[in-house]
């Protein structure tokens, strides 16, 4: 049964109430998330295609983010969107919003991008959130280096507890991903422990391409 599209009168009603017997209805998007800009996108972007050129042989491995994930059932209003998530165990991707009842499978690791509108949330009730939903990893990165204690917070769950973990050296291994997670300074990126290298990103894959190209145009000299 579809919702009763009716019941919507300004953007305050939103989602609409319905009444029993009506099929709930669960946004794809929700007016309180604002976009946090340029580099938040490109980090979210280059993170995300990095991992799912790491995990491209597992079919198991999903990676995406900025989704609706509704973790009680007919309650549309227990969401939360991480920045990015990487699920295992997962057949397919959701079609627009995550339904934990009917994925059935908690995300392993989180990573939130902290902002000057968001950072409290980040370390508090998205925290509070996660550890609730027993995900196994959490970290915040402080993409703008002026908000958090650390720039790179990581949290890991033990007995049920996502309890804070000590970055050193502005790393930390994640066990989930078999890949440490890398505060550079600058940026935040993933470093192979297996290959002792860092992953390439889109960028840095094309430039390697093309000089692997160029050196085989020249004769491999």
């Amino acid at each position: 049964m579809s919702v009763n599209v009716s019941t919507i009168t300004s953007k305050g009603s939103f989602p609409p109430q319905v009444s029993d017997g009506e099929e709930i209805y669960y946004p794809d998007t929700d007016e309180t998330i604002m976009p946090e800009g340029i580099q938040h996108f490109l980090l979210s972007v280059h993170l995300a295609s990095t991992l799912l050129t790491f995990f491209a042989s597992r079919k198991d491995a999903k990676v995406f983010g900025n989704v609706m994930l509704y973790y009680e059932e007919g309650k549309p209003k227990k969401f939360v969107s991480p920045d990015l998530m990487v699920c295992f165990g997962l057949q397919d991707f959701p079609h627009r919003v995550y339904k934990l009842w009917e994925e059935k499978v908690v995300p392993s690791v989180v990573i939130e991008f902290a902002s000057s509108t968001t950072w409290f949330n980040d370390v508090s009730t998205k925290l509070a959130i996660y550890q609730k939903l027993d995900v196994k990893e959490y970290y915040v990165y402080d993409i703008e280096y002026a908000h958090l204690p650390e720039s790179l917070m990581a949290y890991h769950l033990d007995d049920g507890i996502l309890s804070e973990v000590e970055v050193k050296d502005r790393r930390i291994l994640s066990e989930s991903l078999a890949l440490e997670l890398v505060d550079t300074g600058e940026t935040l990126r993933f470093f192979n422990p297996e290959t002792n290298e860092f992953l390439m990103t889109m960028e840095e894959m094309a430039t390697e391409l093309t000089r692997l190209k160029t050196e085989k145009q020249n004769g491999g000299k």
